[in-house]
């Protein structure tokens, strides 16, 4: 099969052929129909990720349709439509079996823990606990969003944000993750500040659902959205990872609010100062998100089927295999308004 291939971090990867892959007993291949560049496959090529072995492929927010299946599969077959979280469970750990697949102690990560899906075919582990079926009238380039940005939002805004209606939400950050999250949480009849450098992002945004926008170029951000709210966020989410953008997000809040950190902060980033007088003195919760359970994507997909979320919209570029090398090395410089999606292989 072709894949994209990188033999050191920080080189040029290169589309080769490279030996196609065999389902494990419990797990199933896919043919790879989308796949995103996300900003966590740069962090990967960047040699931020531990658990990556040279030579490697990227790749984790995809869809496609299942290619072949193993013995032990029972609720799959071949020709399924179908998504998967980033974060794939185990099945036997006490996470798995709580219902928290999305922080098993012996997760796979396609793209990570295993080579991933910038290629014409990924296999996928436990393919009975963690594969997604997709609605057939879904698009393939939406469908590949939802494995990673999509989720990820829904999970940070509903699960762990809690937001509800009325509350005033923050987003720092309006790339593919932010964007999701914007919409997710006017959805959900918040009020949402989107925050972010570019003009572009912000008019998206604001077409998304978001109430007001600010200008990180040209505003204290905290103090701007401690104006717009009379006293602070309810919920802030810093949708980027960056020391800046969360400690925007922690110091715009109200007492008793909600900092929700879904950007990735590695390498440099990896330990950020807090303002803690701040979380002590105004009993700030700080929580994390990462990914979302397959068996919570139905209460994602339902909102998509009534018309009250449409991540088509969040779709933005989409580009060949032979394009993903230059899309991902550029990921820190530059990332287009929504998400790049590799949709020709």
């Amino acid at each position: 099969m072709k894949a994209v291939l990188f033999e050191k971090f920080q080189e040029t990867p290169k589309v080769t052929t490279v030996a196609d892959p065999a389902p494990d007993p419990h797990g199933v291949v896919l043919k790879v129909a989308a796949t995103g560049v996300c900003r966590s496959d740069w962090h990967g090529w960047m040699g931020h990720d531990s658990d990556i072995e040279l030579p490697h492929v990227p790749g984790h927010e995809l869809a496609g349709v299942v290619e072949a299946v193993g013995r032990d599969v029972k609720n799959w077959k071949p020709g399924d439509k179908v998504t998967v979280p980033f974060i794939c469970g185990c099945g036997s750990c006490s996470e798995c079996h709580s219902g928290n697949q999305q922080v098993c102690l012996h997760q796979e990560q396609p793209g990570f823990t295993h080579w991933g899906s910038f290629a014409e075919y990924v296999p996928i582990h436990q393919a009975d606990l963690n594969l997604v079926a997709l609605p057939e009238t879904m698009d393939f380039a939406t469908a590949a969003s939802l494995g990673c940005r999509f989720a990820t939002s829904f999970r940070a805004v509903i699960d762990q944000g809690k937001v509800s209606a009325g509350q005033w939400v923050a987003v720092h950050g309006c790339g593919g993750v932010g964007l999701s999250a914007v919409m997710i949480a006017a959805a959900a009849g918040a009020n949402v500040i989107g925050v972010d450098l570019d003009p572009a992002k912000l008019a998206m945004a604001q077409e998304l659902g978001a109430v007001a926008v600010i200008d990180g170029r040209e505003a204290d951000v905290p103090a701007a959205i401690q104006e717009i709210t009379k006293g602070g966020a309810h919920v802030s989410l810093d949708a980027l990872g960056h020391p800046v953008t969360m400690t925007n997000s922690i110091l715009c809040l109200r007492p008793r609010g909600k900092h929700v950190q879904v950007g990735l902060m590695l390498g440099e980033h990896a330990a950020p100062a807090i303002p803690m007088p701040k979380i002590v003195g105004q009993e700030i919760e700080l929580l994390g998100s990462h990914g979302m359970q397959a068996h919570r994507y139905g209460a994602m997909l339902d909102m998509v089927a009534s018309g009250r979320l449409d991540p088509s919209r969040l779709v933005g570029q989409q580009i060949s295999l032979a394009e993903a090398p230059k899309a991902l090395m550029e990921l820190d410089k530059f990332q287009s308004v929504g998400a790049t999606v590799i949709t020709r292989f």
